[in-house]
């Protein structure tokens, strides 16, 4: 009778600790790392292919359901926790009930602590495309995310490194954010980067975005897409967005990718101006196949090479609207209806 008992009474305390209303857990960062075999570059060959990251789990997190994950990705000279203060990432993971993975360069792997868009492996997604790529399959498994539910951003070469992600791993991720970045395999070399990052594309990227989708599972696609462009940056200028854009609507399918001059966007589904309250001009256009979201830029006037709406005591973030963090909430809530 003693151990029956013993068994009720541990029962009654599981149910009492299930059920009680206690205040949700709060928000924490988390530690870790994760290398792949395929993770070398030619750039840098003497760099071990592993690189560090925080997690940050949100407030009253459970590991009873699956949760979405966001991956942001910082830019040239900042770290993942830059980037997580300057854009507010951990107040729209609270709201929305997603993990955030914030993968970190290594030292010595670029001089500027960019991301090596540019490196050949990486543009075909090996190279740092197949390091965040196990990183995010890591971190689903162990915080049991929805594998159907992860989401790409980036600022500037974390742009253009979200940007081969969702061209060459349409099946990790279901949507990219990407932020005065650029386009998957822009670059011929690293030879032409800085000319590429500031005049457009020197390869075919349409052909890229083409070829990606032959080459990929049909039920992993469409990959949706959300770029963000500043009118003044000066650093990742215009014509990158506009490449972007015709990229991942030739990787969708969507009739518009060849049409028109390949420096200005093809025709549009849709498209409006808005004006912030602080003045600036916010033009938004949009490509749809039905009902679903293909691409959408959204060019914001006066903004240089900035997070838009950021903490401006951290570098690269602009404190005018429009706020991009919360339109990075709404492109991501749209995708888990």
């Amino acid at each position: 009778m003693a151990t029956l008992r013993d068994l009720w009474s541990r029962t009654e305390a599981f149910l009492a600790k299930l059920f009680r209303r206690e205040p949700p857990a709060p928000g924490r960062f988390e530690t870790g790392g994760k290398g792949s075999f395929r993770g070398f570059l030619a750039v840098a060959p003497w760099i071990l292919p592993q690189r560090d990251y925080l997690v940050y789990v949100p407030k009253g997190h459970s590991t009873w359901r699956r949760s979405p994950l966001v991956v942001l990705i910082h830019g040239c000279k900042q770290t993942p926790e830059d980037i997580a203060a300057g854009t507010r990432i951990a107040k729209l993971a609270d709201e929305l009930g997603c993990l955030v993975l914030l993968p970190r360069q290594k030292d010595g792997a670029n001089a500027w602590g960019c991301w090596n868009w540019f490196d050949r492996g990486t543009a075909r997604g090996w190279g740092e495309a197949a390091i965040v790529a196990a990183q995010i399959k890591t971190v689903r498994q162990a915080y049991r995310i929805d594998k159907r539910r992860v989401f790409v951003a980036g600022m500037s070469s974390g742009g253009s490194l979200a940007a081969i992600l969702g061209v060459r791993r349409p099946d990790l991720v279901a949507g990219t954010f990407i932020h005065s970045g650029i386009a998957c395999g822009a670059a011929s070399s690293p030879l032409t980067a800085l000319t590429v990052t500031s005049k457009g594309a020197d390869t075919d990227v349409v052909q890229i975005g083409t070829d990606a989708r032959a080459a990929a599972d049909p039920s992993s696609l469409p990959v949706p897409l959300m770029a963000i462009q500043g009118s003044l940056d000066s650093v990742v200028p215009p014509i990158n967005a506009v490449q972007l854009v015709r990229q991942y609507l030739a990787l969708n399918a969507h009739p518009a990718a060849t049409s028109g001059p390949s420096a200005e966007l093809p025709p549009s589904d849709r498209a409006a101006t808005t004006t912030t309250g602080d003045g600036r001009q916010v033009t938004t256009r949009e490509w749809t196949s039905g009902s679903r979201l293909v691409a959408r830029h959204v060019l914001i006037d006066g903004l240089g090479h900035a997070w838009s709406g950021g903490d401006d005591q951290y570098p690269y973030n602009d404190a005018h609207g429009p706020d991009a963090t919360t339109l990075l909430g709404a492109f991501v809530r749209s995708a888990l209806q």
